[in-house]
């Protein structure tokens, strides 16, 4: 059965008419005439195009009972693939359901002005990097200062680059615990205004502004960001000059940082993460037709964006991550640092205030098929013909076209 990215209880039960790869296939030497793609962008552009066809080779699953065969191809496990992402996304929140708090938690969104985004462009790993770093100091920092919590919270990040349109625009998502581990260990402390916020949406946006600019401040000061294309050094200087201008100019702007109602309960937490950490841009489910040389897809509220071929792609393409960039982190009592220690503490205390038991922790299932039968409510292995038997996995050896003897435990691709 044909997923997206999301991690939905109900499977969608259509395969999608179109996809992202079919738009690859259209349009993609026009786009490679049109504009020069990094390395990473070919590797995706290549992967995309490959996932589940003979590029990639396959398998034959061969029922055991009454001989059906069910052929298939490998998929290419690319995370910016639309069709790669659903076991891996729920495996992670499974694996994140275990962390969770018996305690409120909150979504809070940061933004940077759309005037940073060209150096943005030119420095995605840096740049992302701050935004990370900005958006988690913020929030730690609000968080033990003793007038307002004077704790330690827990906190989940995800990096996003688009908009529904597929436009550029750079944001962290976070999930926060509402409320956090005392600075001494010895309690759970609830925030203030407990119920309705976290913190002050202005206070949020105000010291986020601050933090960001001052360390992009630091890294283009060090030379860790490049302005533009200047090499000389009078070039340079008027770079530097101009940024600092800008710089001028977006401390007096208004920041937008958005924070939404705490959950209806901490087991909805992931679960609603789940939909944010492993999406791409754009899902093939959102794909309405190619034709005439330009692509329709769906926006948002009902809304759709037609497109010509080569702009989708490039706009598709301009949300590779860098290589070896992690989109998901976590901080305060979510850092690796602190799960078996200071979030295991966070957990004691809040179960003897609420005087209520552990609650279980979700079982991982040990196989891809496990996962599977579980997402799609059906056993992935079972024979569609004859439903007593099990399909057996059998790879096709890519240079001769044979079966080779089967796989067990069979492998996840």
């Amino acid at each position: 059965m044909q997923r997206t990215e999301r991690c939905d209880d109900k499977p969608k039960k259509e395969r999608p008419r179109l996809e992202v790869a079919d738009v690859l296939r259209a349009y993609g030497e026009a786009c490679r005439e049109r504009y020069v793609l990094t390395p990473e962008q070919r590797k995706v552009f290549w992967n995309l195009q490959a996932c589940r066809t003979e590029l990639l080779g396959g398998h034959l699953h061969i029922c055991n009972g009454c001989g059906h065969t069910v052929p298939a191809f490998n998929s290419c496990r690319d995370r910016h693939c639309p069709k790669c992402q659903s076991l891996e996304q729920a495996r992670w929140v499974l694996e994140r359901m275990k962390r969770v708090l018996p305690a409120p938690y909150f979504h809070v969104v940061f933004t940077v002005p759309s005037e940073l985004q060209p150096i943005a462009r030119r420095n995605r790993a840096v740049f992302y990097g701050l935004l990370f770093k900005a958006a988690s100091q913020t929030l730690l920092e609000l968080g033990h200062d003793k007038g307002r919590l004077g704790a330690t919270l827990g906190v989940t990040a995800v990096l996003h680059t688009w908009t529904r349109e597929l436009h550029f625009f750079p944001h962290v998502h976070c999930i926060v615990t509402g409320g956090g581990l005392a600075l001494d260990g010895s309690r759970w402390v609830r925030p203030r205004y407990e119920g309705k916020f976290l913190f002050p949406v202005f206070v949020l946006s105000k010291l986020f502004r601050g933090k960001f600019l001052a360390l992009l401040s630091k890294a283009v000061e060090r030379g860790g960001i490049s302005l533009g294309t200047g090499q000389e050094a009078d070039e340079l200087d008027l770079e530097r000059q101009a940024f600092r201008l800008l710089k001028d100019k977006l401390y007096r702007k208004k920041w937008v940082a958005y924070a939404k109602r705490p959950f209806a309960g901490p087991e909805q937490v992931f679960r609603y993460l789940g939909l944010y950490t492993h999406r791409v841009g754009i899902s093939n489910h959102r794909l309405l037709s190619h034709e005439d040389g330009k692509v329709t897809f769906a926006t948002k509220q009902g809304g759709t964006a037609t497109v010509t071929g080569v702009e989708f792609i490039r706009r598709f393409l301009q949300h590779v991550l860098p290589k070896g960039f992690r989109k998901i982190r976590h901080y305060g009592l979510h850092a690796p640092s602190n799960v078996n220690t200071k979030l295991e503490k966070a957990r004691q205390l809040l179960e003897a205030e609420s005087c209520s038991p552990a609650s279980a922790s979700p079982e991982i299932p040990a196989t891809w098929q496990e996962l599977l039968e579980r997402l799609i409510g059906a056993n992935p292995t079972a024979c569609p013909r004859c439903s007593d038997g099990v399909l057996i996995r059998y790879p096709i050896d890519p240079a001769t076209g044979e079966l080779l003897p089967p796989r067990i435990p069979e492998p996840d691709t």
